[in-house]
């Protein structure tokens, strides 16, 4: 990643992140990796502090322009001291999955602190098994799902006994942060030539639609017409759709993607849309638990959709777009609900409304970023819109290693906003998807129910496939671990094959 494709003023959807975020609703994401064996943390930070000029934005801090005049800068902190960002912390005995997953939902609820770089980690040795754990936060202006794994694959190596990092050409800069003098004129000459590029962006949009029927503007209506019955329609309000509390409580899942890729032979459909119907499935079990119907019922979940251009990968800050698919929850069949899924989610596609809807946001990033500060600080409207968010990124499907220890799980973390009180993060690794469920613990505290009923959902939809269980290992414990974990899978088979 190098410092010349850096970016000095943050974008303005980076910015939304910093302005929009609240205690009850900090906008981190993050990940569990559990390693095998103890990891030393005078090893950890030396392995991290000999990569940091690979990622420079770990040792800037984000500076607000005088009166938010314009969006904030990133700036080179000249106090950084990388043992502020890791830390170690204890587990009791036995430390169990159980007992890290209620500890990363600790550590993970509060707000990433402002006055230094915008990153966290927290080193977990003791754990059973004979493993450990590195529990990670980066805030979202820094980077969006995408850009968190290809920064994962700069923390973490693709080999036990890697070669040492190319060293930096050159110091990292020890400048003191400007002043708030600087920082204001800087704002307006920034400001000025926003000014001229949107300018030049509107001659050339209007070009488009003089001499090409404008595609820009096609994507932008078929968005608008796409969310218009959305808006116009009221989302029926799932349990945990509440006016979000600081508590999080999280539960983990992980399946074989051998599994999955003989799903998508049998039934078809993309892994994004097996994740939904996954989660279609495990959300009508719970709607049906907290008494409630699900007979005809969609529950809306946005899907975030990566519009990273080839030439924009090694960039951090965002660059993502949203989609909203209904998933009919009270769909019984599996197979039934894939393939209703898989029909919204191809006409989506074949709509461009990721587009679309990635050039509405374009067009509100020309409000002045005063006036976006503003907003953030007002309180938000009633979600009327979704139930959920839900993201998948796809990652290594290769082992990594940190200081020679093997990676053996990784667990997406995501943070949770605008009253839906449970997301869901998704990703991939060594040839298996791991799911993430962060809720709100006043909201869901009975999170843990829905993961059973993930597991559930995803045991029906294997059987309707015909996807016989594979053999591959369970990579995440030592063998009593492991012996628990596989009478829990037949438990819940059990549980699947007896709900029908």
């Amino acid at each position: 990643m190098s410092q010349d494709k850096l970016t000095h003023r943050l974008s303005s959807q980076d910015a939304s992140f910093l302005y929009f975020e609240r205690e009850e609703s900090p906008l981190h994401i993050g990940s569990i990796a559990v390693l095998e064996g103890d990891l030393p943390y005078a090893k950890l930070v030396e392995s991290i502090s000999n990569k940091l000029h690979l990622i420079p934005r770990y040792t800037q801090r984000v500076v607000p322009a005088p009166f938010n005049i314009g969006h904030p800068t990133w700036e080179w902190d000249p106090d950084f001291d990388i043992t502020r960002h890791i830390t170690e912390v204890a587990i009791e005995a036995p430390g169990t999955d159980a007992q890290l997953m209620e500890l990363a939902g600790k550590l993970f609820a509060p707000m990433v602190k402002r006055d230094r770089p915008l990153w966290e980690m927290y080193l977990v040795n003791g754990m059973e098994g004979g493993r450990s754990a590195v529990i990670s936060k980066v805030h979202h202006s820094l980077v969006d799902g995408v850009s968190g794994i290809e920064l994962l694959m700069i923390v973490f190596d693709v080999s036990p006994n890697p070669a040492p990092p190319i060293p930096p050409t050159e110091p990292r800069p020890r400048a003191p942060l400007p002043d708030a003098a600087t920082r204001f004129f800087d704002a307006i000459f920034d400001n000025i030539s926003d000014v001229f590029e949107r300018t030049a962006e509107a001659q050339r949009g209007f070009l488009d639609i003089v001499l090409e029927g404008s595609p820009r503007t096609r994507s932008v209506m078929r968005a608008l017409e796409t969310a218009a019955p959305y808006l116009r329609q009221p989302v029926e309000r799932a349990p945990f759709n509440k006016p979000l509390k600081p508590g999080r409580k999280l539960a983990v899942s992980e399946f074989s993607f051998a599994e999955i890729r003989g799903i998508r032979a049998a039934l078809g459909g993309t892994v994004n849309d097996v994740v939904l119907v996954v989660l279609g499935g495990a959300l009508g079990r719970y709607l049906e638990m907290h008494g409630e119907k699900t007979q005809n019922r969609m529950a809306r979940i946005l899907t975030p959709v990566n519009v990273r251009h080839e030439d924009e990968r090694g960039l951090l800050g965002n660059r993502v777009s949203m989609l909203l698919v209904e998933v009919p929850v009270g769909v019984q069949d599996p197979a039934e609900r894939l393939r209703i899924i898989n029909e919204t989610t191809d006409k989506l596609k074949r709509s461009q409304v990721a587009d679309g809807t990635e050039l509405l946001g374009e067009l509100t990033s020309g409000i002045p970023p005063a006036l976006q500060a503003l907003s953030g600080l007002l309180p938000p409207p009633p979600n009327t819109l979704a139930n959920m968010v839900c993201t998948n990124v796809p990652g290594p499907m290769i082992p990594l290693y940190c200081v020679g220890r093997r990676m053996l799980a990784h667990y997406p973390l995501v943070p949770l906003g605008w009253e839906m009180g449970v997301g869901c993060g998704v990703t991939s690794y060594n040839q298996r998807l791991y799911f993430g469920l962060m809720a709100d613990a006043e909201a869901a505290p009975d999170v843990d129910r829905l993961k059973e009923f993930l597991d559930q959902a995803f045991v029906e939809l294997r059987a309707a496939a015909g996807v016989g269980k594979s053999d591959l290992p369970q990579m995440g414990a030592g063998a009593e671990p492991a012996r628990r974990r596989r009478a829990a899978a037949h438990a819940s088979e059990a549980l699947a094959a007896d709900a029908g």
